[in-house]
């Protein structure tokens, strides 16, 4: 039967664009392309079962077009193990250009699709025929999420304090025979008390057995179902029959107890490992005091609008973005960036929401609200990146969509092989049921979220922002660590240390020209020239035809005569004759030295010295400490840069390296097999830090540099560097630990089970507390703390 889409693809300019794109695809067998240039879409009838979406996305983008995807993220109930998760992966990701994440430890998907070839509702309507529910998350209702817990707890403390109340008797009589006592409970009574524990109390596990097996799956539930099944099963059967054999009611009552505390304990558990993102979602009020006319309302956070007139008293949180428009006041930013001391805000300031005013009241415009505020940008990225996965839960991921299956068939065998060689049904059944109810994937399937929830959620709260589990797990892997010089070693705010006119040149003129040519720029440098020119009192002479090349200088136009402002390089490219006596020493004092000249003329010298970040050192002591090596990368002749070099230690360095070169020096480190980061704040970063096996970005850098980073540094401060690497060791470490506990715990207890020296009730309570033991090591995370400053 035939199939139509239609997708949107971009980079079509005209209409041959669309021409060559519907001849691409209709040179395909059971192919029907029709592009539209003006919706940018592509329908596409495919006849023929060999003419697939894969195949025509694959020729759009060999063409040199780019198809358009969608993400969406789902917050999935009724998962109780990494089965599920897997499962519900497999079941997305037949679906045409569809690429799923799962994560068991926040109970959501994140998918990517293509409009037009997939929707919304087919994902949906797929995980719920798997046997799951699925939602949106922009959908779900604004709740409080810890009251919501706080009910979901109650409700399962219920549960749970029902079951134990009916398996006490069972408790009692392993304790009497355990003192020598061979009073047994009748039969009959035992099979009273476990038939509502068994149907009832565990009624949860059923009812996920049977969506995983209806969905063609199996998961923790189908093992633990199977297990006490076939002991109350056997009893029961005993029990109608008269039979001279013995019954297990205690042991699959016992089993139901202890797996439902355990997922009482991990549940718990597993909530406090989003506290650091909760900490954060916290921050903002709920209320905001709106100026409407001449008084002033208290009006829901969620329903304010850019432009909105706000107050915000001392002591209150600021509920929004905005700039304040009167008033003076110290503000706590220490949820933004970590920073425990306070910042003046007056008027023209910019305030964020969720930081906490301290001293006055002040009044605001709302600039940002919503989605767009600073700290729900902070929100969505610790989201995501909880919500990835690093590379080492892929391979988990692989051994769990097995295990469940291997469990069944480990199962299987020692029921057959036990009672084939012993001749003992009873004994084997027993075996069998220990092998089931030992098996747990769920530990397997919690190693590596909860412990990348912890760690990058403590990451926020100590301003350093992980964008996925990637830049996670590849930070402690750094052999290599570059550093720009201007912003980043340095303070980035350098000031006119000298001014040196040549003979017959005053001042005066050295510094109109130079104002002249640097006004329109907004280079660190070229700001500080004009700032020196007007504390002077020295206006800009009149320039056109301005021509930049960066890295180097500029020239103009100025009353008809041309002019060259630069680095003394760029001076002497202009066969404009230099005074390297004077540039020497300069250069040897560390400074900046830049050089004007007017109609080929060396007009004079202009020295800049740009104060080094107090931490710069320290940072680079602690990192060579760590076993990596720094290395500084600057635009700066070789000079300036040994010095800057020498003070703070780095390993080597690099002048004289222009903006489109750092990418390419970062690329030439990587070539010799080292794992290279990159540390940098402006535009010209940007390119250097996309190169990098991982991009640090200073928070107070640019915009697209914080875009292109892989870890974002909300302080401004460079000791943050070795801080984000520490906690990326202390993250990966638990991470490691977690996954050997969990694989141990298999390796030895299915042989022990299958070999029926592991009776049912201890294999239930190991697996209910080997889910709990991983979640409860990943929580032990929260003693990390920040080296340069306590977290906020």
């Amino acid at each position: 039967m035939p199939q139509t889409l239609a997708f949107p693809v971009g980079g079509m300019s005209c209409a041959a664009c669309a021409a060559r794109i519907e001849k691409v695809l209709n040179r395909q067998a059971g192919v029907h392309a029709t592009a539209n240039l003006a919706t940018g879409h592509v329908q596409v009838t495919l006849d023929t079962p060999d003419a697939t979406p894969e195949n025509v996305v694959a020729a759009i983008r060999r063409a040199g077009f780019t198809v358009g995807e969608q993400a969406i993220d789902l917050s999935i109930t009724g998962m109780s193990c990494a089965a599920c998760a897997a499962r519900i992966e497999k079941v997305l990701g037949r679906l045409p250009l569809t690429h799923v994440s799962v994560n068991l430890a926040t109970g959501r998907a994140h998918v990517v699709f293509v409009p037009g070839v997939t929707d919304a509702a087919t994902l949906i309507a797929r995980i719920e025929k798997a046997g799951y529910g699925a939602k949106p998350v922009e959908d779900m209702p604004q709740v409080d999420p810890r009251a919501a817990r706080m009910r979901e707890w109650r409700a399962a403390c219920r549960q749970f304090g029902l079951t134990l109340v009916l398996s006490l008797p069972f408790w009692v009589q392993m304790v009497l025979m355990l003192a020598g006592s061979m009073r047994m409970m009748p039969g009959w009574l035992q099979w009273m008390l476990a038939t509502p524990v068994q149907f009832y109390c565990a009624r949860q596990m059923y009812q996920r057995a049977w969506h995983a097996l209806r969905g063609g799956g199996a998961n923790m539930d189908v093992l633990v179902v199977l297990g006490t099944g076939i002991a109350y099963g056997f009893s029961a059967v005993v029990i109608m029959l008269g039979l001279r054999q013995p019954v297990y009611f205690e042991a699959s009552v016992t089993i139901i107890t202890l797996i439902s505390l355990g997922r009482l304990m991990e549940n718990r558990a597993r909530n406090q490992t989003g506290a650091g993102l909760e900490s954060l979602l916290r921050l903002q009020p709920r209320l905001a005091h709106v100026q409407v006319g001449n008084t002033v309302v208290d009006r829901p956070v969620a329903d304010m609008r850019v432009g909105d007139v706000f107050l915000v008293r001392p002591g209150e949180n600021i509920p929004v973005d905005g700039t304040v428009t009167q008033g003076a006041s110290d503000v706590n930013e220490a949820m933004l960036t970590g920073e425990s001391l306070p910042v003046l805000k007056q008027p023209g300031s910019t305030i964020f929401g969720g930081t906490t005013n301290t001293t006055g009241a002040l009044r605001a415009t709302a600039t940002g609200v919503g989605r767009d505020t600073a700290l729900a940008h902070i929100v969505r990225m610790v989201e995501q990146a909880q919500g990835s996965k690093a590379a080492v839960q892929r391979l988990v991921d692989r051994i769990s969509s097995i295990f469940v299956p291997t469990v069944l068939a480990i199962a299987l065998v020692t029921l057959l092989a036990g009672w084939f060689v012993t001749g003992n049904a009873g004994w084997s059944i027993v075996s069998a049921v220990s092998v089931l109810v030992i098996a747990c994937p769920c530990s397997l399937g919690l190693a590596t979220p909860t412990a990348i929830m912890v760690g990058t959620g403590l990451g926020a709260r100590a301003g350093i922002l992980f964008r996925n589990a990637d830049a996670l797990e590849q930070a402690q892997k750094l052999t290599t660590l570059i550093m720009d010089k201007t912003g980043t070693l340095t303070q980035g705010r350098p000031d006119v240390s000298d001014v040196l006119p040549m003979p017959g040149v005053t001042e005066h003129a050295l510094l109109a020209t130079a104002h002249a040519l640097e006004h329109n720029s907004e280079h660190p440098l070229a700001r500080a020239i004009v700032a020196h020119a007007l504390a002077g009192g020295v206006a800009a002479a009149p320039a056109t035809d301005f021509t930049a090349i960066p890295g180097m200088g500029v020239t103009a136009r100025i009353s008809g005569v041309t002019a060259c402002l630069g680095s003394p390089r760029f001076l002497a490219d202009s066969n404009v004759v230099q005074d390297t006596t004077l540039t020497d020493r300069l250069e040897q004092e560390g400074k900046t030295t830049i050089g004007v000249a007017m109609d080929g003329r060396l007009m004079g010298y202009i020295a800049l010295s740009d104060r080094l970040r107090p931490d710069a050192a320290a940072t680079v002591s602690m990192l060579r400490a760590a076993g990596i090596r720094v290395i500084m990368l600057t635009g700066d002749n070789a000079r300036t840069a040994r010095v800057v070099a020498r003070q703070v230690g780095v390993d080597d360095y690099r002048a004289g390296v222009l903006p489109a070169d750092k990418a390419q020096a970062v690329t030439k480190y990587r070539a010799g097999n080292a794992v290279v980061g990159m540390v940098g704040d402006g535009i010209n970063d940007a390119p250097a830090l996309a190169a990098a096996d991982v991009g640090f970005a200073i928070g107070g850098g640019a915009a697209i540099a914080l875009d292109t980073a892989d870890i974002i540094l909300m302080r401004s401060e460079l000791a943050s560097v070795p801080d984000a690497i520490a906690l990326s060791r202390a993250t990966i470490a638990k991470i490691r630990q977690n996954l050997f506990f969990a694989f141990i715990y298999n390796i030895l207890g299915l042989p022990l089970a299958a070999f029926g020296l592991l009776n049912p009730i201890v294999a239930g309570a190991a697996m209910a507390m080997s889910s709990v033991s991983v979640v409860c090591n990943s929580l032990l995370l929260n003693r990390w703390k920040p080296r340069s400053r306590p977290v906020a």
